[in-house]
C-alpha cells in the first residue's frame, strides 16, 4: 500500500480536494469514533486526531430522545417537593428525563407512585459511582415518601459476562446488598431482591407472568435493534430485558401493593438509573401500553468519570479506575493524588493560566460529593484563575471522599446478615396509600391458601418451633 509520501499531488486543485489532502483526511475519520453507551459499553469517543474525548451528554439526549431536566423543571420539583433539588439535580449530575413532569402531577394529586432501580453486581464492594445513583434515589424516596423497590440482577452478569459463575453473581448480589443498605434506605419502605433467589420463591408468581407478558410482545428482531445484539449473543440475553421491565410495574409485587389487579395496576414507577440502562426501559415503555399498564418514568444520572479521565466511566472491573466504598483513607489518598489532572505543567503557567476544571478529575469529583455550592464555587474559580494548584485541588478532593468513604464505612459496620434478610424478605411495606387491613387479611388468605392446603397440622406445629428457634 502507498504510504501518504507516494500519493502524487494534482496540480490545480484546490488544496481540500488533492489527492494527498483526501488520504490525509481518509486517514483522520479512520482514527475517529463515536461514542458507545450500552448497558455493557460505555466509553467516550475519539476525535480524528485519534484523541479520547469526554462522553457528549447532549448527543445521548438527542439519540435517546429524552429531555433535559432545565430550570423550569427544577423550579416545579422544588415547588411541588417542599424540598431544596438535589445537589446533583443542581449541578446537572442528574440531567434527563422521560415523564417526570407525569410522575410531579399524580405526586400533586395525591395518586400512588413507586420507586425502582437496581445494580448488575459484579464485585464484591461497589465504587463511589455505584452509590451515586443509591443515593439520589434514597433522597427521592425521602421527599416522595414513597416505597422502592431494588433488583440485583445477578442473573444477567452471568448471562453476559463469561468468567463469571453463578456461584460468583450470588455472592456478589448478596455484599452487594449490604453495601446498599448501608446508603441508608428505610427498611419499611424497601425490598430488595436478588434474581436468581426471588425467581425460585414462591412470592413470584405475578412478578412472572409480567415477564411472560413483557416477553410475547418483545421480538428478537427488537432486542437487536436497542441492544446491538447478534447471533453470538446467548438466548438468555435476549429474554432477560423482560424480567428487567416486568420489576417496573406494580402489579408484579402483590405482597406490597396488594392483589386488586385493577387498582394496582394504575401505580406508576419512577426509575432513578445511569443513562446507559435507558435501553431496557424504551423497551419496557414500547410495551407496557400493550399490557393495559403504565409506562414507566426515568429520571437520568450521568456517570462518574474514571481515575483516567472523562472519556470513560468509573468500572469495578478497573482497580486503577475506581476509589472503591471499601477503600482505607491511604489508598483515597493515593488513587486522588495519581488522578488525571487539568493543572499546567508547571507552577508557573498554573498561576498564569489557571487549571481547566471541565477535565480535571479531582474537580469533578467534587462536583458530585461536595454539598457547599458557595464551597465549590471557589474552588472553581480559584483553580481556573491559578491561584489554587493540582496539589491543594487534589487535597481537598481527598478528604471530601475519605469524609465520604468513612461515613459510609461506619453505617456498613452496622448492616448484618439479619438486617439484610429483613430487607429481603418478601412484605408488605409501609406508605400511603397501602392496602387496607382488610385487604391485607384477603392478600394472606391468597398467598397461604395454597400453602395451607399442603400442610397438615403437625406439619404447621413443626414450622412454628423452627421459627421460635431461629428467633430465639
Amino acid at each position: 500500500m502507498a504510504t501518504l509520501s507516494q500519493i502524487p499531488d494534482e496540480p490545480g486543485q484546490p488544496p481540500a480536494l488533492t489527492a494527498l489532502s483526501l488520504a490525509a483526511k481518509s486517514q483522520d475519520e479512520a482514527k475517529s469514533r463515536e461514542q458507545v453507551i450500552t448497558p455493557f459499553d460505555v466509553s467516550g469517543g475519539v476525535d480524528e486526531h485519534g484523541r479520547p474525548v469526554a462522553i457528549d451528554y447532549d448527543k445521548l439526549v438527542d439519540k435517546f430522545g429524552s429531555r433535559r431536566i432545565d430550570a423550569a423543571l427544577l423550579e416545579r420539583f422544588e415547588k411541588v417537593t417542599g424540598h431544596k433539588a438535589h445537589r446533583l439535580m443542581r449541578r446537572g449530575m442528574i440531567f434527563s428525563h422521560r415523564d417526570l413532569t407525569v410522575i410531579l402531577d399524580k405526586y400533586e394529586s395525591g395518586v400512588p407512585f413507586f420507586l425502582y432501580t437496581g445494580r448488575g453486581p459484579s464485585s464484591d464492594s461497589m465504587h463511589v459511582g455505584h452509590s451515586i445513583p443509591f443515593e439520589f434515589t434514597k433522597y427521592l424516596q425521602d421527599v416522595f415518601n414513597v416505597p422502592l423497590v431494588i433488583m440485583l440482577t445477578d442473573d444477567e452478569k452471568f448471562f453476559h459476562t463469561a468468567k463469571l459463575t453463578q456461584k460468583d453473581c450470588r455472592k456478589f448480589a448478596m455484599q452487594n446488598a449490604l453495601d446498599i443498605i448501608a446508603v441508608g434506605f428505610d427498611m419499611q419502605k424497601t425490598f430488595i431482591f436478588a434474581d436468581t433467589q426471588f425467581m425460585e420463591s414462591t412470592f413470584s408468581a405475578a412478578f412472572n407472568e409480567n415477564v411472560r407478558e413483557m416477553g410475547k410482545r418483545t421480538t428478537a428482531n427488537q432486542i437487536r435493534g436497542t441492544f446491538g445484539f447478534t447471533d453470538s449473543n446467548n438466548i438468555s440475553e435476549f429474554h432477560f430485558p423482560a424480567m428487567q421491565s416486568a420489576t417496573a410495574f406494580a402489579t408484579s409485587f402483590p405482597f406490597i401493593f396488594g392483589y386488586d389487579t385493577k387498582k394496582v395496576s394504575k401505580i406508576p414507577c419512577l426509575i432513578p438509573c445511569a443513562i446507559d440502562q435507558d435501553p431496557y426501559f424504551r423497551q419496557c415503555r414500547d410495551n407496557a401500553p400493550r399490557m393495559k399498564l403504565p409506562k414507566p418514568a426515568i429520571i437520568h444520572t450521568v456517570f462518574l468519570p474514571s481515575l483516567k479521565g472523562s472519556e470513560s466511566k468509573m468500572s469495578a472491573s478497573d482497580l486503577d479506575s475506581s476509589i472503591f466504598l471499601s477503600d482505607t483513607e491511604k489508598q483515597i489518598k493515593k488513587k486522588i493524588g495519581q488522578a488525571f489532572s487539568g493543572g499546567q505543567e508547571t507552577l508557573e503557567e498554573q498561576r498564569e493560566k489557571g487549571g481547566r476544571t471541565n477535565v480535571d478529575i479531582p474537580f469533578q469529583y467534587l462536583t458530585f460529593f461536595l454539598e457547599d455550592d458557595e464551597k465549590l464555587e471557589q474552588l472553581r474559580h480559584g483553580y481556573e484563575s491559578g491561584e489554587i494548584t493540582s496539589g491543594e485541588m487534589k487535597a481537598a478532593c481527598i478528604n471530601e471522599l475519605q469524609d465520604y468513604v468513612g461515613a459510609f464505612r461506619e453505617r456498613r459496620k452496622a448492616v448484618t446478615d439479619q438486617v439484610r434478610g429483613e430487607f429481603m424478605r418478601p412484605r408488605q411495606l409501609v406508605f400511603k396509600g397501602m392496602p387496607s387491613e382488610q385487604e391485607q387479611e384477603a392478600s394472606r388468605k391468597i398467598k397461604f391458601g395454597p400453602l395451607l392446603d399442603a400442610l397438615s397440622l403437625a406439619d404447621i406445629d413443626f414450622l412454628r418451633q423452627e421459627k421460635s428457634a431461629k428467633e430465639a
